[in-house]
């Protein structure tokens, strides 16, 4: 297996992990992504700059950005879905933006509300704008393993996606698993497909149980980005079925065991886990969370 020495893991929990559950205070928000700056997370996806008649969840993001400590060492980035989202990021201050594409069409039209075709004819106008402040693009690729609707999607379409974002002078790439499809295979599949030398990232969904499986897969394959949110929150809310992302804590636990440096100081990562259930107010799914890390004891008896 090849194994690298570190892995860049980008944490999601304060746009993914919250655009799925009910409203939170923006107050909270900010608690939250302030104490995963505290982590040692280099990487932090902080706000989407999205319709809030769509995701009211995300209505305050100027406002939560406005309001967050900025650490020096981390980079902070926000999701849009179009030029007016990502024009709204840039004014906001930010100089990494993430413009979301589904590899279907169905889901594109529920999420985005266009095709496929236009979202990919607006990339190049984005990128440039990006260019003009200074800012980096990436492309995430919705559904990649599946679609809800559409069933199965061939690597071969989200390998024409990733072309289309490498001509439109996007920085890198990252593959979504919006409803937790994929299987070591599928993982296996489309990294046979792509052929870019753009960096690529992965978002694993645990909704089936094998986000873990598929990282490891991604791993061995030489992919060193990945999306986690703490204690496994997040989803889609366009999608259903699209239940949590793979929890931060589990990912750096396994990591950590094999000898791969994240950079994150695990117990610091737990209790954020547990701020983060406090303030969605329900028992979260975590494993790590819920029993602790492997070298946790009970006292004998």
């Amino acid at each position: 297996m090849h194994q690298p020495d570190r892995v860049s893991l980008r944490e999601v929990a304060p746009r993914d992990g919250l655009q799925n559950e009910p409203p939170v205070p923006t107050a909270d928000k900010i608690r939250l992504i302030d104490a995963l700056s505290r982590t040692g997370l280099s990487r932090i996806e902080a706000v989407s700059f999205v319709s809030p008649k769509a995701v009211p969840q995300m209505a305050d993001a100027a406002e939560v950005w406005k309001a967050v400590e900025k650490h020096s060492g981390i980079r902070y980035s926000a999701l849009a879905p179009n030029r007016r989202g990502v024009e709204r990021a840039l004014e906001a201050g930010f100089t990494a933006v993430e413009v979301v594409v589904s590899a279907s069409e169905t889901h594109n039209r529920a999420n985005i509300g266009r095709s496929v075709a236009e979202s990919l004819a607006e990339l190049p106008d984005i990128c440039g704008l990006a260019r003009e402040h200074l800012a980096s693009v990436e492309v995430i690729i919705a559904t990649s393993f599946g679609c809800p609707f559409e069933g199965d999607i061939a690597p071969a379409k989200v390998a024409r996606i990733v072309e289309a974002a490498e001509a439109a002078g996007a920085g890198r790439v990252a593959f979504g698993d919006t409803t937790g499809m994929g299987t070591p295979r599928r993982v296996t599949e489309l990294l046979d497909a792509v052929d870019t030398a753009l960096p690529m990232l992965m978002h694993f969904h645990d909704t089936r149980g094998t986000a873990l499986a598929n990282l490891l897969t991604a791993l061995d394959r030489g992919v060193v980005e990945f999306d986690a949110s703490v204690g496994g929150i997040g989803g889609c809310p366009f999608a259903p079925g699209a239940s949590g992302n793979v929890a931060t804590e589990e990912v750096v636990h396994m990591l950590h065991d094999m000898g791969v440096e994240t950079g994150v100081d695990l117990e610091a990562l737990i209790r954020t886990a547990e701020l983060a259930q406090e303030i969605v107010g329900r028992p979260l799914e975590s494993g790590v969370l819920r029993a602790g890390p492997r070298t946790r004891l009970t006292p004998k008896p």
